[in-house]
């Protein structure tokens, strides 16, 4: 078939869950029929990153996306004006609208595939000028919606405390809510990577809970790469992770504030590693070390912040859990996979490890509750043969359930 791919971040390097999902559905379909990429591009997108993605594409566009304070203000303030949701205006481009109608006025595509609702309206205006052009057209619309969106404003309006943000939050939610509500009907198939987001879809917008037009495939990763043995006796936790984006800050606020103190005085000597772009100023001040690429840069300093980081492996190997105390968001963390097959133990929240099937005490450790979180991690910095179950199983579980050559064979239901 021949496809148009649509993605809403340059799908490589693999930096971020939303790449890591994107690029590996797009080799999965590039290795069996012929595909199209277009993208938005930022500043420091990498020619090497769009070359490798070229030797994968039979053809690849890119248009400049940058957002600046200015145009998300402006964006907020037409949402406000339009009832539109403030997360698909701001992604509104008319660069992309007009690649995309040269683009079809050229090429008769068989399949839309678009990656992310914020996609979704660029999908929909590519089949419409397709359609004027080649009026036999009826191309196959999908879209990898990834989650219930709604779900990230509307949870953290639930955990915020400040009472403006939350009022904009739920109203933002909600906008959101009636935007999936109108653009789900016009795609011929929706895929979400966790089981609860399509049911919180599906009950929420009043969907045929048995439609075959709704579908979950998670995010996967190659489970192919090698592990190498970490340290032993390792006693750094590690936060993996983009703190521009609030349920993140959120997590690592928490985490500060509740856990860590008890966690402290019964592990004197552990330390946390905050590893993601962008910090907000509050959290940078926990410890700054913008810059650092590795652990002992920064000394015996118990709380280290060290802004985006090329390369984690380092952090990872001085690590002995990976830290997802999660509040609010929605979808799957590609970093709680990627960490299981670096043999990394994982202490999380329920919220954090939705759609994975994971087992408490067996595959992570899953806690709530402030207090029962830290004694979790007090018992993996404490128990060795602990540590090493929740490892061993991990490795096990990605192997099995998410490995993208396996899982993504459910694509060949879509794309007959």
């Amino acid at each position: 078939m021949r496809i148009l791919l649509l993605t809403q971040v340059l799908p490589y390097p693999l930096d971020s869950g939303a790449k890591v999902r994107a690029y590996y559905i797009l080799r999965y379909l590039a290795a069996r029929h012929q595909l199209t990429l277009v993208s938005f591009g930022r500043k420091s997108d990498s020619s090497a990153a769009v070359g490798h993605l070229s030797s994968l594409c039979h053809d690849i566009h890119i248009v400049p996306m940058d957002r600046t304070r200015s145009a998300d203000l402006r964006s907020l303030c037409k949402s406000a004006l339009t009832v539109q949701p403030f997360t698909i205006v701001r992604d509104e481009r008319v660069g992309m609208r007009a690649k995309l109608a040269e683009i079809v006025v050229n090429h008769q595509f068989d399949a839309i595939h678009a990656d992310q609702l914020a996609m979704a309206q660029y999908a929909i205006g590519a089949e419409s000028a397709m359609r004027n052009r080649w009026p036999e057209s009826r191309p196959l619309m999908v879209l990898d919606a990834h989650n219930a969106y709604y779900l990230i404003p509307q949870r953290m309006a639930e955990v915020s405390h400040n009472p403006l943000l939350r009022l904009m939050l739920s109203r933002e939610a909600r906008l959101i809510a009636k935007y999936e509500v109108d653009t789900y009907q016009l795609f011929n198939h929706v895929l979400t990577v966790t089981s609860e987001d399509l049911s919180n879809i599906k009950q929420l917008h009043q969907f045929d809970v048995d439609s075959p037009r709704f579908s979950t495939i998670p995010i996967c990763i190659d489970a192919e790469i090698p592990c190498k043995e970490r340290k032993p006796d390792t006693r750094g936790l590690l936060f993996l992770g983009g703190l521009h984006w609030p349920p993140n800050a959120d997590a690592v606020r928490w985490f500060i504030s509740e856990i860590w103190p008890m966690v402290h005085v019964e592990a004197p000597d552990s330390r946390i590693y905050i590893i993601g772009a962008r910090p907000p100023r509050d959290i940078r001040a926990l410890g700054d070390f913008d810059g650092i690429e590795r652990p002992e840069q920064a000394g015996a300093a118990p709380v280290v912040v060290t802004g985006y980081v090329k390369d984690p492996a380092s952090f990872i190997d001085d690590s002995a859990a990976l830290i997802v105390a999660l509040r609010s968001g929605g979808g799957m963390r590609v970093k709680i996979i990627e960490a299981l097959q670096w043999r990394l133990p994982i202490i999380t929240t329920a919220i954090g490890c939705e759609g994975i099937s994971m087992t408490p005490w067996k595959d992570a450790m899953i806690a709530d509750d402030p207090r029962q979180f830290a004694q979790s991690v007090i018992d993996v910095l404490k128990n060795p043969v602990l540590s090493r179950r929740l490892s061993e199983n991990g490795r096990a579980l990605v192997e099995q359930h998410y490995d993208w050559r396996k899982t993504y064979m459910a694509l060949d239901q879509i794309y007959a």
